[in-house]
């Protein structure tokens, strides 16, 4: 009680202070971090052995790396070496950078709606960008993947302002939320292939439709830097404000009594998350139910302080990403499956727990 009492205290309670919940997490936490941080290198390394072209030893990846750093070894073959840093690398980081900010994303946003299900995804914020990146395909304005970017955020910031618009008079029931955020993705998924129908060009309809179905396959540098400097913005901004997301577990009124800026962390957060979910879907299309998947289960094996839990989810959801990518491109060789294909079949079946387990279903 005196704890309690000392932080609704002004004098001691910071702009954001951390309210009392269950300390699940303690020393163990850098521990925990630190083998997520394994868990992903090792993965990442796996995983480009994996892929197109037949597998690559340990040794070629080492001397394709090691030529790159300026380190003295012998250079590779040009096609290996082709092989491995033009598409296979660039790609496994495209899926571990895509795969953290959708995590992070979907932690972010279960805590600021106060929904287990909410995700990009569910959301509508996905569709919403895939609708922007389109429209400035079409129209001839992608000059650069920034372009693109651009693009996707608007449409993440304008499919996510009329999720709350229509959410703002009857409140944001768990239920009543998911409900409306398909509604808004499906209208920006109906608006999308409208635009693409529409461009006339058979080549571009089929190639934007399969990118549309989220694949890492079309995955270059130039991508991957946009992502790594969004991710390196993005992820610290959002895990800067850990206190206050656990605070909103308690509601936005007693968030407010410890002192947490409601409005301005719910603004700063939203606004963070659509441009890591646009830059996300400008870079390999829609993804989905990742933000679903990895925050539920990353919650329960190191607890719901966002202290631990955003940083576990990116680094797991890095690897988990991968993984998935790796599967997508072996399971129907040499046939290869949009990555968002499994992960909406792998998310699905959560998506229906999570409501079950919520009495919601």
């Amino acid at each position: 009680m005196a704890e309690r009492t000392a932080l609704l205290d002004p004098a001691v309670t910071p702009l954001v202070a951390a309210p009392v919940v269950p300390q699940r997490t303690g020393p163990g936490a850098a521990l925990k971090i630190v083998l997520g941080v394994a868990l992903l290198v090792v993965s990442l390394v796996l995983v480009t052995r994996i892929g197109i072209g037949g597998g690559v030893g340990w040794a070629e990846i080492g001397r394709a790396v090691g030529t790159r750093l300026g380190l003295p070894v012998a250079p590779l073959p040009r096609l290996t070496d082709s092989l491995i840093w033009d598409l296979r690398v660039p790609r496994v980081l495209l899926a571990a950078l895509v795969g953290a900010a959708l995590a992070v994303c979907g932690a972010a946003l279960q805590s600021v709606t106060r929904n287990a299900l909410a995700d990009p995804y569910l959301l509508g914020v996905s569709s919403g960008a895939s609708t922007g990146a389109v429209v400035v395909v079409v129209l001839g304005f992608a000059g650069a993947q920034l372009g693109v970017t651009g693009g996707a955020f608007a449409g993440a910031l304008v499919s996510f302002g009329m999720l709350m618009l229509l959410l703002r008079r009857r409140g944001v029931g768990s239920v009543r939320i998911v409900l409306t955020g398909v509604v808004v993705a499906e209208l920006f998924a109906a608006l999308t292939s409208l635009i693409i129908m529409s461009s006339g060009d058979a080549d571009s309809t089929r190639a934007l439709t399969h990118w549309l179905l989220g694949s890492l396959a079309p995955a270059r540098w130039d991508a991957v830097v946009i992502c790594a400097l969004v991710c390196a913005i993005g992820l610290p901004v959002i895990w800067l404000f850990s206190s206050a997301l656990d605070g909103f577990a308690f509601g936005t009124d007693t968030a407010a009594s410890l002192g947490i800026d409601v409005r301005f962390v719910r603004t700063v957060v939203l606004v963070t998350a659509s441009l890591l979910t646009a830059v996300a879907v400008a870079a390999v299309g829609a993804i989905g139910f990742v933000g679903l998947i990895v925050p539920h289960g990353v919650r329960f094996l190191v607890g719901p302080l966002h202290r631990v839990l955003l940083p576990v989810s990116a680094l797991v959801g890095a690897a988990f990403l991968a993984w998935t990518d790796a599967l997508s491109r072996l399971v129907f060789t040499p046939l290869e499956v949009p990555v968002g294909v499994f992960t909406a079949l792998l998310g699905v079946p959560l998506f229906l727990l999570v409501l079950r387990k919520r009495g919601e279903l």
